[in-house]
């Protein structure tokens, strides 16, 4: 059996948002905020969950992550 895959976005510490994709979102958001995630959230901890969905499998998960990051903020605040 397949672990389901998220999209997720997160509100950085300096108001800034990341989004990322994975199979496991309880662990993902752990090591962004143990500093062991993206590069990009290591110094912008801790992080907060504002939005995530479910993908049927990896590859939608990851079309869907890049299409989420080509939205502006305000899109992105609307998605929200």
């Amino acid at each position: 059996m397949s672990k389901n895959w998220f999209v997720y976005m997160v509100k950085c510490k300096d108001d800034t948002y990341y989004t990322g994709a994975t199979n496991d979102l309880k662990h993902r958001l752990q090591q962004h905020n143990l500093g062991k995630g993206a590069k990009y959230t290591r110094a912008r901890k801790p992080v907060k969950l504002i939005y995530s969905e479910e993908c049927a499998d990896r590859s939608v998960a990851l079309k869907r992550e890049c299409a989420i990051k080509k939205l502006t903020r305000q899109q992105k605040e609307e998605l929200i």
